[in-house]
């Protein structure tokens, strides 16, 4: 794996741009989360990217473009309502499906003939989308850089650990990922994916944007497929099958207290559980892991017990959930209990990507 670091390599941008003109895969970073890239325009080249994520071929990629005028290359029409969108709201976390040119990027669409297109808002990442254009690579396909269903990096390191060992003659005949770091993810979850390819809008994956600040861009109400009951007419699109985002941990959603009457429970059977121990050590291993807002403010943690507290606001909890996550799952609990969200619209990215984490 080879590790691209643009603060300190004065060549990574022109090296990574070069990676993807190859065919290669190369890990890049958005604002929203890590990227697994290869250039959309080469079918072979995505192939790899399904193949290296362990994901099913028919399930779409979104493709990252530099600017609105490089993502006419992979359309057939683009919608007015999403040309508004788009001009709200690009370059930044929003994705929208729209109508694919036929001859264009048929693998990274999962075989539709619709496309998610995406313009980022991360400094890397624009600076390798206008090194790719200099080389007629006007798209790069990049689903999340994680196994298929597990959850999304926001780090280079995350990055590195899901992939390091995929390389050479042990890694089953997969390509090696390279890394280009572009430090921790300003916002930490997907981007807000809005389907504008059969007249009225729907929001297929809600993100940083709310519901209201996307119907003002657009001058027009949107339909919501919820997990719950999804669209059954809608593109399949990235991240919104039921079980995603998952670690390896079950993931439990809990009221504050129902959070609290569990551990009643739970407490005073891994402390006598640790009194059985013939062989007791200083720092068990926990059972579960608790993540919540409000609970450690009255609770004495619990050796038992790994506590970790939820930042009380919504972006700085999106900010911090995959992280916090890989944490938790890191201790080698069996399962973590967290605190539901509030009812907040701002807090509709984080509560969906936790009913899909739970549903895994």
């Amino acid at each position: 794996m080879r590790l691209l670091d643009p603060a300190q390599q004065p060549d990574a941008i022109e090296q990574a741009a070069q990676r993807l003109a190859d065919g290669g895969l190369l890990a890049l970073p958005t604002e929203t989360v890590y990227g697994l890239g290869a250039r959309a325009d080469d079918d072979a080249a995505v192939a790899r990217i399904f193949a290296a994520k362990g994901r099913p071929a028919d399930h779409p990629l979104i493709v990252h473009v530099p600017n609105p005028a490089a993502a006419l290359h992979f359309v057939s029409s683009f919608p007015p309502v999403a040309q508004r969108l788009v001009a709200a709201f690009w370059p930044g976390p929003l994705t929208v499906i729209v109508p694919r040119h036929p001859d264009v990027a048929r693998a990274a669409a999962g075989g539709q003939d619709t496309i998610g297109l995406r313009c980022p808002d991360h400094p890397v990442a624009r600076q390798l989308l206008d090194a790719c254009a200099q080389r007629d690579i006007l798209g790069v396909a990049a689903p999340s850089a994680n196994r298929f269903g597990r959850i999304s990096p926001t780090r280079a390191a995350h990055v590195v650990d899901e992939f390091q060992d995929q390389a050479g003659a042990d890694a089953g005949g997969l390509d090696e990922v390279w890394v280009l770091d572009g430090g921790p993810c300003e916002v930490g979850i997907e981007s807000t994916i809005v389907d504008c390819s059969r007249g009225q809008p729907v929001l297929l994956r809600p993100g940083r944007l709310t519901l209201s600040q996307l119907e003002d861009a657009a001058g027009e109400p949107l339909l919501w497929s919820r997990p719950e009951a999804p669209d059954p007419e809608a593109p399949r699109a990235s991240g919104t099958l039921l079980s995603h985002y998952a670690p390896r941990a079950r993931v439990i959603l809990m009221s504050d207290e129902q959070l609290g009457s569990s551990l009643d429970v739970i407490e005073p059977e891994v402390t006598a559980a640790l009194m059985r121990d013939r062989h007791p050590v200083a720092h068990p291993r926990p059972r579960v892991a608790v993540y919540s807002r409000s609970l450690w403010a009255r609770r004495t943690p619990h050796k038992g017990v790994h506590h970790l507290s939820m930042p009380g606001d919504a972006a700085t909890a999106a900010h911090d959930l995959f992280a916090d996550l890989r944490e938790m799952d890191a201790t080698g609990v069996d399962q973590i209990w967290v605190e539901a969200p509030p009812d907040g619209p701002e807090w509709d990215g984080v509560r969906d990507r936790l009913s899909r984490a739970a549903a895994a």
